[in-house]
């Protein structure tokens, strides 16, 4: 039985059905007479009903005989129906697990057209798709029309507007938090369907869409996607973000040579350090390239040096590994192949290829820099092998000696000048104590252990670049497979340092309070500090895998963290404690009464707080010193009023001011809107942190010593009294002081004699303490 005809109100088209019907190749005739509050509905021509629907049985049958016209109605009983009639593949899902996840999704599609719950259903959204193509199997389904019709604006509400001049707007909001790429999973899902099915969508957005101003305009064009028209770009997201200026890889960067399902990659941080911005790009480079792949990553901890690593620094490496959302296959340790590196070691000794050199180490780095070959480079097999014994044995005579490749001392990359391959270290290490008294060079691992553990690319920072040569070299000699190496830039920033020799030299000399500490750059550090993780991966994505050394700004990246928190973050109220003033309003409430108000009038789910109102309140010392006799101002979530008089001692500071409350007064007429507090017990002490950055210099000079511009003042305190609901605050929690800024909670509410401790968070537009 076909569909006669698709019948629905002109004011208000059923946009994912009529995605679904034209994808699906459904083309009945179209009837847009109905009424405004009438569901869109499938005419049925009579005749012999199919087998899918006669799974509805009698019941449907009957109605052949009672109606002149068998019909369905409502949005997702048709999508229902396209899904089950569609030649597609598993439109409707491959069996019936399938397909009741399809139906959840169509029962949750409704919330996107929720104005307050619009972006938390994006965030829950963006994190399901995390590891997935599709939201139900491996191919497109009526659920991936429905949510993608919800974002583009289309209004699930049961109660159809007569135009959609009044819909809830979430079209506009979708492409805001498009162009923040802010939900980076989402935004990638989204584009996918554009990409695949761009003609179809054009075609239905030009023909309804865009009549009907669920869209705006946008005067970027995107190459991919000619056939999508300008008017319609603002609905499906078509416009690719490197048009503006942006980095996003999935739109420019591939693996050389990687094949879908066949790639595996590696993030193998030293632990002798916690993870910091740095690394993060690195592993974050390497998540995107595996999930775009469908390849695996796998951790591989280089503990070849003992003396620099310990169990704490894989503990919390793994820690900060989780906290950036990095998915693996497993974790290794380069220590697991320190036989398998020792015998490889002695077979290059056998082959001539490497060699047991005692040159002491100042002398065989100008060697190596003068091209001079070391006088032990042409010792027979025999004595390299004997050295070698004593190198294994920790002996005195072997503590003198390490073994060199055996490259081209005179090649003008230094290095393949004969590197080091390995060293006597009698420490023992953190994973398996005294059991080895030499280890092998990160040079040397390296090549060996990825080609071992199956790695098909090797990310690597172009800082690295000239040794490129030396780690395909080796595994020519060790005759191994070749592994792709795939460099991008190291990422700097501007006052700040990352090697974790000098952050090291920071924690041992107590200038910092450990490796969490907020003045750090380490991710424990900067989520300490307020950052939230998904303002860190966005800014990295926005780079990209960049080849070109870049110095960058911590405003940027403070800058896209507002964008996320200040929207949801709730608003609470502080007065500094030194110098505070007390305004009495004359005609204040003579008991104190409480309102219940939102903490964020803009975000519900914030919740409420209580505001109590009294007589007496205090204000910030530099407001008082705003304000003129006979002024009137605006209490915030209060009302205006007029100050009458203000005291002053003998030195003219301040002590007080009195006042009428003007409430019909209007908000708009007044210069001065204050902050306030009431004058009760309840307050809260709070202590404000600012921090600074912990040197003076943009950027070290080649050989210039940093303990030459460290910062003298990295850190302030400033005691404040906060309203009571900041009791409540947990540690972790970000909130808005109105007026001061953004603020991270540190130190929670514990007991009145302890102050409730708020890290000041940078919003991108200070010049110092920003990081």
């Amino acid at each position: 039985m076909d569909i006669k005809t698709f019948a629905f109100a002109a004011s208000s088209p059923p946009l994912p059905v009529i995605v679904a019907a034209r994808l699906a190749g459904i083309s009945p005739s179209i009837d847009t007479s109905l009424s405004p509050d009438s569901a869109p509905t499938f005419l049925f021509s009579d005749g012999y009903i199919s087998d899918l629907l006669s799974v509805c049985l009698f019941l449907q049958i009957l109605q052949l005989f009672v109606s002149p016209k068998l019909k369905l109605q409502g949005t997702f009983s048709l999508l229902r129906y396209i899904g089950r009639v569609a030649s597609l593949p598993n439109f409707y899902g491959q069996n019936a697990f399938e397909s009741s996840q399809i139906d959840e999704w169509l029962e949750y599609a409704p919330i996107l057209s929720s104005g307050p719950a619009f972006e938390n259903a994006c965030k829950y959204i963006d994190e399901y798709l995390e590891k997935r193509t599709f939201l139900v199997g491996y191919s497109l389904s009526i659920a991936d029309i429905a949510i993608w019709a919800g974002l583009a604006g289309y209004c699930y509400a049961v109660s159809v507007p007569t135009n959609h001049q009044d819909l809830p707007g979430s079209g506009k909001r979708w492409e805001s938090l498009r162009k923040s790429k802010k939900y980076t999973n989402l935004v990638r899902w989204f584009n996918s369907i554009v990409t695949e099915h761009g003609a179809a969508l054009n075609e239905v957005t030009s023909a309804y869409v865009g009549k009907k101003g669920l869209g705006e305009p946008t005067a970027n064009k995107s190459k991919d996607q000619s056939v999508i028209t300008d008017r319609v770009k603002n609905v499906n997201g078509a416009v690719s973000e490197n048009q503006k200026g942006g980095s996003k890889p999935s739109a420019e960067i591939d693996l050389p040579d990687a094949e879908v399902g066949k790639v595996r990659l590696r993030f193998a941080p030293e632990p002798s350090g916690y993870l910091h911005i740095g690394h993060s790009k690195a592993a974050l480079l390497n998540k995107y390239f595996a999930e775009r792949y469908q390849g695996q990553v796998i951790v591989r901890f280089d503990d070849t040096n003992p003396a620099k690593e310990s169990n704490e620094f894989v503990d919390n490496l793994l820690k900060d590994i989780d906290t950036l959302g990095i998915k693996y296959e497993e974790i290794t340790y380069t220590s697991d192949y320190f036989p398998e590196l020792m015998e490889m070691a002695e077979n290059l000794i056998r082959q001539g290829k490497a060699y047991v050199d005692d040159t002491p180490r100042e002398q065989m780095q100008k060697e190596r820099m003068d091209g001079i070959e070391s006088k032990c480079r042409n010792n027979s097999v025999e004595e390299n092998l004997k050295l070698w014994k004593e190198m294994i044995a920790g002996t005195e005579r072997g503590l003198q000696c390490c073994i060199r490749g055996k490259l081209d001392m005179q090649d003008p990359n230094k290095s393949l000048r004969d590197p080091v391959y390995y060293r006597c270290n009698p420490m023992p290490h953190h994973r398996i104590g005294s059991k080895y008294k030499v280890y092998p060079t990160y040079d040397f691992a390296c090549p060996y252990v990825d080609a071992r553990e199956g790695i098909t690319h090797a990310l690597r920072s172009s800082e690295y670049h000239d040794r490129n040569a030396q780690y395909y070299r080796i595994q020519e000699d060790m005759g191994l497979r070749k592994v792709l190496i795939y460099e991008f830039s190291r990422l700097n920033m501007v006052y700040t340092l990352l090697s974790k020799r000098k952050l090291l030299w920071f924690v041992q000399n107590g200038k910092v309070d450990g490796w969490d500490d907020a003045r750090f750059p380490t991710v424990q550090g900067i989520v300490r500090r307020g950052l939230k993780i998904e303002a860190l991966i966005q800014f990295i994505v926005e780079q990209g895998a960049s080849k070109n050394l870049n110095l960058m700004e911590w405003d940027k990246l403070w800058t896209i963290n507002k964008k996320i928190i200040d929207p949801v973050c709730p608003r609470h109220t502080a007065v500094i404690a030194d110098k505070r003033v007390l305004l009495t309003l004359t005609d204040g409430p003579e008991k104190p009464f409480v309102r219940i108000i939102p903490r964020h009038k803009k975000y519900e789910a914030a919740g409420d707080k209580a505001t109590t109102y009294t007589k007496r309140i205090w204000i910030d010392h530099v407001d008082a010193e705003s304000i003129s006799a006979g002024e009137e101002v605006t209490l915030m979530d209060w009302g205006n009023a007029i100050v009458k008089a203000i005291e002053k001692d003998q030195d003219g500071n301040i002590t007080g001011l009195s006042g009428v409350l003007h409430l019909e007064g209007s908000v708009k007429t007044t210069k001065l809107k204050l902050t306030w507090l009431p004058e009760i017990d309840e307050l809260v002490s709070l202590t404000l942190v600012e921090f600074d950055y912990l040197i003076t210099k943009k950027k070290l000079e080649e050989g210039e010593d940093f303990i030459d511009v460290l910062n003298p003042c990295t850190k302030k305190e400033t005691l404040a009294y906060g309203d009571s609901n900041m009791r409540n605050l947990q540690r972790g929690d970000v909130l808005q002081l109105e007026r001061k800024g953004y603020f991270r909670c540190d130190v929670p509410f514990i007991r009145p004699s302890q102050p409730i401790v708020l890290y000041a968070i940078p919003d991108g537009r200070q010049q110092t303490g920003s990081k």
